[in-house]
């Protein structure tokens, strides 16, 4: 189990030039990107980023949500619902009245099983890939103590109490 703490994270600019986002995690095999957790603020409706060979998932985390449209695209992204949309997809997020929501992104690359992301307060995960797990709140994993916006990754099953935690189960082969 690795126990990682916002010290352990990295800011960077967006592509688009509108904002930073902290990434918690990054895996790359051969130059190309696997897997990837971050966290980012929406402030204003606008195009989010295109990440071609890329798949998506974003949970909002505060605020009120915001909507996601784009070709053939349409997308309401409520606080704490996870939504899974290509990056290779040009998409913008309308509807956010000029107040800002966090949300929590997972890209992984896009040959790879889309990953599975929910809400846990209580329970086991069983074993299956690579288990993120960030705290919303205090909770413990396998007994082991986190607080708000903490991240846990292991690759044996995860009994979880309190949070809620964010789980998104990474499929990496």
């Amino acid at each position: 189990m690795r126990h990682l703490t916002p010290a352990d994270y990295t800011r960077q600019p967006w592509k688009n030039g509108k904002g930073v986002t902290v990434e918690m995690l990054r895996i790359d095999r051969g130059g190309q990107l696997l897997a990837r957790l971050s966290r980012a603020t929406v402030v204003e409706d606008g195009p989010f980023s295109v990440f071609p060979g890329i798949m998506r998932n974003l949970t909002v985390l505060t605020g009120k949500g915001f909507r996601l449209i784009g070709p053939g695209l349409d997308l309401r992204c409520d606080p704490l619902l996870p939504v899974a949309f290509p990056g290779d997809t040009a998409v913008a997020a309308i509807g956010t009245n000029g107040e800002p929501s966090d949300d929590f992104n997972v890209m992984t690359a896009a040959h790879l099983r889309v990953p599975e992301v929910t809400l846990v307060t209580h329970g086991t995960l069983p074993a299956e890939g690579l288990l993120a797990l960030y705290a919303l709140a205090p909770a413990r994993v396998n007994g082991h103590a986190m607080v708000a916006l903490d991240l846990v990754l292991t690759e044996t099953s995860a009994s979880i109490d309190g949070g809620p935690v964010l789980a998104a189960r990474l499929h990496l082969s």
